[in-house]
Formats: C-alpha cells, sequence, structure tokens
C-alpha cells in the first residue's frame, strides 16, 4: 500500500509539472510587453513630427510628452502611459496560456471522437467484454483513456481476486477509479487559475491607470490658472481611458477564455463519471 501511495505521488507532481511554468513565463511575457510598448507602440513613425524623435523609440526622445502628438492607433495607444506594457503583458499572457490550455485539452480528450469511445466502451461493458474495452482505450488515450483503462484494469484484477467479498471489491473498484480522476485533475486544470485571475486584476490596474490619468488631467486643469494647458489636460484624459479600454478588453477575453475551458473540463469529467458508472454497474452484474 505504501509503495501505491508513493506511486500516486509521483504521478501527481509528474503531471503538476508538465505544461508551462507561470513562474518562468511571465517575467518573459513582461519583457516582451515592455518592448511592444517601446519599439512598436513607441515608434516615432506612430507620431507626428518623426524626425525630432530621433530613432528606436519616443521614449528616449528629448522631447516633452505632452508635445508628442500620435499619428497612428498604435501612438494613441502608446501614449496611455506606464500601465500600457503592465495590461500588454496581461493581454500576451492570457493568449498564451489559453493556447496552452486548449492544446493540452485537446490532448486530454485522446485521438478519437470521445462521444464514440464513451459509447463503445459501454457496449463492450454490457457484453463482459474487458480486454476489447481495454484496446478501446489504448487507441484513444488520453486523460479520459488512461483513467478508464485504470478502472478496467482494476476490474480485471477483481474479477479473479478470491480473498474479497462482493462489497470490498466495489468499494476497490470505486477508489482506484477515484485515484485515476485524481492524478489526471491536476494536468487539466493548471494554469486556469491565471485566467481567473487576470480577468479580476485586469479590470483593476486599468483603473489604477484611470485614476493616474485623471490624476494629470485635473494637475493640469488646475496648474494652468484662469487658462488650463489644454495638450497637458487632453493628455491626461486619453490616458485614462485608454488604460479603462485595454483593462476592460483584456478581462473580458481572459473571463470568455476561462468559461470555455472551464466548460471543457466540465465535458471530461463528466464522460469519465459515466464511464466510470458503467464499470461499476458492469461489475455488479457480472461478478
Amino acid at each position: 500500500m505504501e509503495m501505491n501511495v508513493s506511486k500516486n505521488d509521483e504521478q501527481v507532481v509528474a503531471r503538476k509539472a508538465g505544461g508551462l511554468n507561470p513562474a518562468v513565463i511571465i517575467p518573459i511575457l513582461f519583457v516582451i510587453g515592455v518592448c511592444i510598448y517601446l519599439f512598436v507602440l513607441g515608434n516615432p513613425g506612430n507620431f507626428k513630427d518623426a524626425e525630432k524623435l530621433g530613432g528606436g523609440s519616443v521614449a528616449f526622445s528629448s522631447v516633452e510628452g505632452k508635445d508628442i502628438h500620435p499619428e497612428s492607433f498604435l501612438g494613441i495607444i502608446y501614449k496611455g502611459g506606464v500601465i500600457v506594457p503592465i495590461l500588454i503583458t496581461f493581454m500576451i499572457t492570457v493568449i498564451v496560456f489559453s493556447f496552452e490550455r486548449y492544446f493540452v485539452l485537446g490532448k486530454a480528450a485522446g485521438k478519437g471522437n470521445l462521444d464514440n469511445f464513451v459509447v463503445q466502451v459501454r457496449s463492450l461493458l454490457n457484453q463482459n467484454k474487458i480486454d476489447e474495452a481495454l484496446e478501446e482505450c489504448d487507441r484513444q488515450q488520453g486523460s479520459v483513456g488512461n483513467v478508464v483503462k485504470e478502472g478496467l484494469t482494476t476490474y480485471k484484477a477483481l474479477s479473479h481476486d478470491t480473498t474479497l467479498n462482493k462489497e470490498q471489491k466495489m468499494v476497490a473498484l470505486n477508489k482506484a477509479i477515484e485515484e485515476a480522476t485524481t492524478l489526471e485533475m491536476p494536468m487539466l486544470e493548471k494554469n486556469m487559475m491565471i485566467l481567473s485571475t487576470l480577468g479580476t486584476v485586469a479590470t483593476l490596474i486599468a483603473l489604477l491607470g484611470t485614476v493616474i490619468g485623471m490624476i494629470k488631467a485635473f494637475f493640469a486643469l488646475g496648474s494652468g490658472g484662469g487658462t488650463p494647458d489644454a495638450a497637458a489636460l487632453s493628455t491626461g484624459i486619453s490616458e485614462a481611458l485608454i488604460n479603462t479600454a485595454l483593462g476592460i478588453g483584456t478581462s473580458a477575453i481572459a473571463i470568455i477564455l476561462y468559461n470555455f475551458f472551464t466548460s471543457k473540463i466540465d465535458g471530461l469529467t463528466y464522460k469519465i463519471d459515466e464511464i466510470a458508472m458503467s464499470i461499476q454497474q458492469s461489475f455488479a452484474e457480472f461478478n
């Protein structure tokens, strides 16, 4: 029993270690986000009087920010200020981990059509054809196939066991299926918390950018005395609205994708539960 527990723990660790490591990926994405902000959005070609702004990025130009006027949409986004690279990082992170989840969940479903696999296995169980059902699992693979195979392997072993009564065999079978499901769940749910968190945090960071922009706008309004600095005022308001737009957009995409992948995970677990019930019913009927 201790050896089995140790083996299970090792399998859980292996599954948790699979996929992208956020501690490594997110800092890299932040660097990419900053580079996009400085050299793509901040390219002098996105602004009026580009020849006066030098090369590389307007961030390194000696011209004051209020005298830098965007000429394209990318330049407008650049004027959102220091919060923009953070929001860009959030957006890239959502995209990267969404692709990662898409491929991982696709692999977890297996090679063949999952609905056909469920129907085929249930049909074979009704006929007590365990070896044929195991062959189907080998062809299907994926998380669902792994769980079902573990259940069927335990089914086959218990059917030849003479030391346990029927009730004890049912408990052992149910436990084997639950353990196999528990081993697969970390791989399915990994990095989902990132999408969920960004769906909330992106809006809050955008709100921070909005507040900073409005502070700049009101400062420009008050510092000009009787004649407000129109350029500084418009810059502050623009910064506030750009951050709001980026944050809401990032948050909306993260929430939509999180719900999409959650529904796919729920679908996989439902298929596992469906076959697990059939395995238990078949064992109770034929043993």
